[in-house]
């Protein structure tokens, strides 16, 4: 049996938690992604929201579709529209590069 007083313990944790907004964050560096975000604003804008609407916003994208994303342009496993311009700048991007990326851009609002 349970005392009321971890009773009341574990009903306040469980309501602290469900109180708590859920954020989902990639695995990777933000800061660092940042910093190698330079070559993506040409297409995809300085704040990760494009100027031209054929070019996809990626302010606040979903980090691990992002990351599986890259990774299938790398692999050219993605193809079609501008995917020989995506293939050719994710061929350069390791992993990490990746990770970090997706972290940067889907904090971005």
């Amino acid at each position: 049996m349970m005392s009321v007083l971890k009773k009341t313990a574990l009903v306040a944790t469980a309501a602290l938690a469900m109180s708590m907004p859920f954020t989902a964050s990639a695995a990777g560096d933000a800061a660092a992604g940042k910093a190698k975000a330079a070559v993506c604003v040409a297409c995809h804008g300085a704040n990760g929201k494009a100027m031209i609407p054929t070019y996809p916003n990626l302010a606040g994208q979903n980090a691990p579709y992002m990351v599986s994303a890259l990774k299938a342009f790398r692999a050219k496993e993605r193809t079609g529209g501008q995917a020989a311009v995506m293939q050719g700048q994710a061929a350069a991007l390791s992993d990490a590069d990746i990770d970090n990326l997706a972290a940067y851009f889907s904090s971005l609002k």
